[in-house]
């Protein structure tokens, strides 16, 4: 019995000892933890654990260089360029005058909400995730979609009808104001693609058919035909690059939302020669010296 006892005491006290004493930490804990997301072989959001400190360019992460792992949160990226993308779709219709369109009224609506409020967030949310590049353009053409709309709106702002009341009647000084807002819009995207020449071909060329329809459209609704009206060949040109735009945006889109556990397609990830990636893959394998016995 008090061998019994004894016993019981001296398990209690190891116990105790234990508790109050540290585990030495596994292999695993000391390893740096970082979420990677695994764009050389899969495309998408498939995560691992990786001793990288810094990941791929990427345009499914809106990312146009290397940059530090985000933290723990869904990827913002897909949803702000589907919402530019569809937004670009519908301003390249109209430009084109698909079904014989020719009144931008439906832009109203997905320009506020879509095009506007939701790629607004996305653009918030890539802060909180630490992407400046990101929440840098998805916020600004959130604004852009935004202003799209105002301008746009029937009756609601009247800038339209306010700028052709000053013109005395005609729609110049109204041409002329939009397509200087387009050619502002057009240096911007101009700056913000100078930053995507060390990312993929997806999303370079995402920004380049964006500066070549907001150049053609601000420049058709500057220099009119001779019945003052914008250039018709110019604004197809540019709603035709728009179109092209949209698809890129949902092409970054879907690449930054397939993987192998929910798709059985994943779009291929294309990096130029000259980025980190596209030198890292051209480099030669290691060869492995196997000693004879």
């Amino acid at each position: 019995m008090a061998s019994t006892e004894t016993s019981e005491k001296y398990d209690l006290k190891n116990t105790i000892t234990n508790a109050d004493t540290p585990s030495p930490p596994s292999e695993q804990q000391l390893a740096p933890e970082s979420s990677h997301l695994d764009y050389a072989t899969s495309g998408g959001l498939s995560h691992m654990l990786t001793a990288e400190s810094r990941l791929p360019a990427f345009g499914g992460a809106f990312q146009p260089g290397l940059y530090r792992p985000p933290k723990k949160i869904a990827n913002p990226a897909p949803l702000g360029l589907c919402a530019f993308g569809l937004s670009a779709f519908l301003l390249g219709a109209v430009q084109m005058k698909v079904l014989n369109i020719t009144v931008p009224s439906i832009l109203v609506a997905p320009a506020f909400a879509y095009g506007g409020l939701v790629q607004l967030l996305a653009g918030m949310w890539e802060m909180a995730i630490g992407n400046t590049f990101g929440a840098t353009v998805l916020s600004s053409y959130g604004g852009f979609w935004i202003s799209v709309g105002i301008i746009f709106t029937p009756g609601g702002f009247n800038i339209m009808g306010s700028l052709i009341e000053a013109s005395g009647g005609n729609t110049d000084m109204f041409n002329d104001c939009l397509g200087l807002f387009l050619l502002a819009w057009f240096i911007f995207t101009v700056i913000m693609t100078l930053c995507t020449f060390k990312s993929t071909l997806a999303f370079c060329s995402l920004f380049i058919f964006a500066d070549i329809a907001l150049l053609l459209l601000g420049v058709a609704f500057i220099h009119r035909d001779a019945e003052g009206m914008p250039n018709e060949s110019l604004c197809k040109a540019g709603g035709f690059f728009a179109i092209l735009c949209a698809f890129l945006c949902w092409y970054n889109a879907f690449a930054g939302l397939a993987e192998p556990s929910n798709s059985y397609f994943v779009p291929p990830v294309v990096h130029f020669p000259w980025s980190e990636q596209g030198r890292k893959s051209r480099r030669p394998a290691p060869v492995e010296c196997t000693e004879s016995v």
